[in-house]
């Protein structure tokens, strides 16, 4: 049996985003991502094969949706993504490290 922290291995210097894939199963996809003032790329919008839930642990975070909705997420909330919901994130903290678990299924 293996145990870890979601917070150890935080970079204080991020020049890109980071995705570690924590779990991966026939069904589903367990990932932390970490970003600092990072939004989406510039090609456009996620257009996902599979659900997402995702939750903020630290830091916060605003995704804009396709359909004009914009979803601000704080430390603790959390928000399901469905399959196909065009969406991109705007805009994460740029002075604090915005530590993300994203649960795709």
């Amino acid at each position: 049996m293996s145990m870890n922290n979601i917070f150890d291995e935080i970079p204080s210097l991020l020049e890109s985003e980071a995705f570690d894939e924590i779990l991966m199963s026939e069904n589903v996809r367990i990932e932390r991502i970490l970003s600092k003032g990072h939004v989406s790329p510039e090609s456009g919008w996620y257009d996902q094969e599979e659900n997402e839930w995702v939750i903020i642990l630290r830091g916060s975070a605003v995704l804009d949706f396709d359909d004009g909705t914009t979803v601000r997420l704080d430390a603790g909330s959390h928000f399901n993504i469905s399959a196909h919901r065009k969406h991109m994130v705007s805009w994460t903290e740029p002075d604090t490290v915005t530590v993300w678990l994203a649960v795709f299924y």
